[in-house]
């Protein structure tokens, strides 16, 4: 990217209310809050949104107070190279890294996808996602979504956590089925469940163990291969992952932004890994660059605005179980 002379830089903190609370391990979400970078050239603007990492206190007020402190060196124009310098890892990057990608497309009137050296996107397989509930609850969720082709259920390391696996399973015997304990496990609660994640059929599980605890994972003859989510969170993690899980988690605002996450994804593929994209819930403006890192993905997991009481217009489109978002949204080009 050749650095701009200059840019006008624009933070919004916005909230978006839920449809209904959803819960999972140790949080509940009423309505989502996150940071929309602006990046404009006096011709051109691009966008970003982050919501942050909030197991790890990385909020939207704290972001903007970030991107505020770089806020010179920002707008006396930055390429994305420098950004990964300037700012660390976490929703504050994720958003400025997001509005220069999308800047950058619209001042070479080139797509994304096509400046980050990918095919052009195509429509995905995406989860949708059940917070934890009553296992009836849960399984009368997953048939209201009659399309799905694959469900992700939220655990929380409760004796109910068996009973909500199966009821799903009966409720949808027809689909890919994962399940997240996001850090809700120990040993004990992990060997109860296990067989029952394998009488399901589920295909992944997802954070079994806290983030630290990844030595737990040694030794584990797990019949259901294991995704880590909050223990990688960067570049840097993916190493000593190798051999403990078969799969790694990428969301953009753990990383820091597409450019990190692309990274991310063809080291992991280098060293056998499976790669899954997630979200922190977000509108249309998050899930499509996430979007783009989806095509080097075995699992896509870009729900996070069907969670949102509305979306942005033009909003991300799920049909047919696959997820797909418009060129308009992010990343077009125009």
């Amino acid at each position: 990217m050749n650095r701009p002379a200059r840019l006008d830089l624009r933070l919004d903190i916005e909230h978006w209310p839920l449809r209904a609370p959803f819960r999972i391990t140790g949080y509940t979400f009423t309505v989502l809050e996150v940071l929309v970078a602006r990046l404009g050239d006096g011709e051109h603007q691009g966008q970003g949104e982050a919501a942050g990492v909030y197991y790890l206190g990385d909020r939207p007020q704290g972001m903007k107070a970030q991107v505020e402190a770089v806020r010179g060196a920002i707008e006396a124009g930055i390429s994305r190279e420098e950004l990964q310098r300037l700012l660390p890892a976490g929703g504050a990057r994720n958003a400025v890294d997001c509005a220069l990608w999308d800047l950058e497309a619209r001042q070479r009137r080139t797509p994304a996808w096509r400046l980050a050296g990918l095919s052009e996107p195509r429509p995905l397989v995406t989860t949708y996602t059940l917070g934890a509930d009553a296992p009836q609850v849960m399984a009368d969720a997953a048939r209201a979504f009659p399309a799905a082709r694959a469900l992700k259920l939220k655990l929380t390391g409760e004796p109910v956590d068996l009973e909500r696996v199966l009821a799903v399973r009966a409720a949808r015997p027809d689909v890919w089925m994962g399940v997240d304990a996001n850090q809700g496990l120990d040993r004990d609660s992990y060997a109860a469940l296990a067989p029952v994640l394998a009488q399901a059929d589920v295909r992944l599980l997802e954070q079994p163990f806290p983030r630290g605890a990844e030595a737990l994972m040694d030794g584990l003859a797990s019949a259901v291969p294991i995704a880590a989510d909050e223990s990688v969170q960067i570049f840097e993690d993916i190493a000593p992952l190798a051999g403990r899980v078969q799969a790694i988690n990428i969301k953009l605002d753990k990383c820091g932004g597409l450019t990190e996450g692309l990274r991310m994804a063809r080291e992991a593929h280098r060293l056998g890994l499976q790669v899954m994209v997630g979200n922190m819930m977000g509108t249309a403006l998050a899930m499509a660059p996430a979007h783009l890192l989806a095509q080097l993905c075995e699992v896509v997991d870009l729900d996070g605005p069907i969670v949102l009481a509305a979306d942005r217009e033009p909003g991300i489109v799920h049909e047919h179980g696959l997820v797909s978002c418009p060129p308009a949204i992010w990343g077009g080009g125009a």
